[in-house]
């Protein structure tokens, strides 16, 4: 039977107890990262890897394309481990930061036990027992609550993956939802072992030589619409063959050009599976995710992402433009 655990969009905390229960249950649990993945659900997912390593569970971590895994996260413990090939068997899902059925790049098994750990407004409530707090500014955070409220061991490794997507997907700690819990657990995460500038080391200084070829062309496609209130920008494809940039090392160009003064929404365009993958964010309350709900997409209420069904960056960029300066 499906279980919801959330009233008036915060997570009730029998839901985590229920979801031990569940995994204390399962003979092989397949934990599954989103497609074109990042920090937070690669954290989240190694987190909750590591406390099943040290635990003897018999599991595994799951993403549809190794090769988009973003690499500069290959200093958290069990990062090689992950599988792109389904194992033979599993009685359990536990999908990490996944806000919809289509973020996981392959179909559920009918009948299969699922825990959703999420926390985007979008969340499509898919799973048998549903984790979903949006109030979080990162999926790792509502791991984090899963430990702690089960009593938990949180180890060294376990504690620097959570400090990881924490750090990630609130932006440095930058997001408006992050408030004084946010804090306390990063604390309690640095007397579990985890360490602050080494995690900053491995994140901020390890860039790659293309990536420093590519991002002055994806700069260069900047343009201003509305009076400058709207910025795009968009990476060719080529682009990337030129510079051998992979996707995940250009994410950050979004917060660049995001942070200019007179910019409320920033749009970065790019071709994937042959459409056009969009990344919205915006400031104070532009409600980006109605934007993206347009286009089947979602997220959050500040930073949200859809796909338009084409291979033409520039008519992609006319509609989804269009779209946002007729709010």
């Amino acid at each position: 039977m499906k279980k919801d655990f959330i009233l008036n969009n915060k997570l009730n905390t029998s839901a985590f107890e229920d979801s031990l229960k569940l995994i204390s249950e399962s003979r092989y649990i397949l934990i599954v990262t989103h497609v074109s993945p990042d920090a937070d659900t690669i954290s989240s997912a190694l987190a909750l890897s590591s406390y099943f390593h040290e635990n003897k569970i018999n599991h595994k971590v799951f993403n549809v394309d190794l090769s988009d895994v973003p690499k500069r996260l290959d200093f958290l413990a069990h990062f090689t481990k992950m599988i792109q090939k389904f194992p033979k068997s599993y009685d359990l899902i536990i999908t990490v930061d996944c806000g919809a059925r289509s973020r996981l790049g392959f179909e559920i098994p009918e009948n299969m036990k699922v825990i959703n750990f999420d926390h985007h407004k979008s969340n499509d409530k898919f799973g048998t027992i549903n984790l979903l707090d949006i109030n979080k500014a990162s999926t790792a955070e509502i791991v984090y609550d899963f430990f702690k409220f089960n009593g938990l061991y949180i180890s060294k490794n376990a504690a620097t993956c959570l400090y990881v997507g924490i750090y990630e997907d609130s932006l440095a700690f930058t997001s408006a939802r992050c408030d004084e819990s946010t804090y306390e657990k990063i604390n309690f995460l640095v007397k579990c072992g985890a360490d602050a500038s080494g995690i900053a080391s491995n994140l901020l200084r390890r860039d790659s030589l293309a990536k420093y070829r590519i991002m002055p062309k994806i700069l260069e496609s900047l343009e201003l619409h509305d009076e400058g209130k709207v910025a795009s920008i968009y990476a060719e494809e080529i682009w990337f063959k030129q510079s051998g940039a992979l996707m995940h090392e250009t994410e950050e160009v979004l917060d660049m050009i995001f942070s200019i003064a007179v910019v409320k929404i920033a749009v970065y365009l790019r071709i994937v599976n042959n459409k056009v993958r969009i990344s919205l964010r915006s400031k104070g309350n532009i409600d980006v995710s109605l934007i993206a709900s347009k286009f089947n997409g979602g997220g959050h209420f500040n930073a949200s992402g859809c796909i338009i069904e084409t291979k033409d960056l520039q008519k992609a960029k006319n509609i989804i433009i269009k779209e946002i300066c007729e709010k």
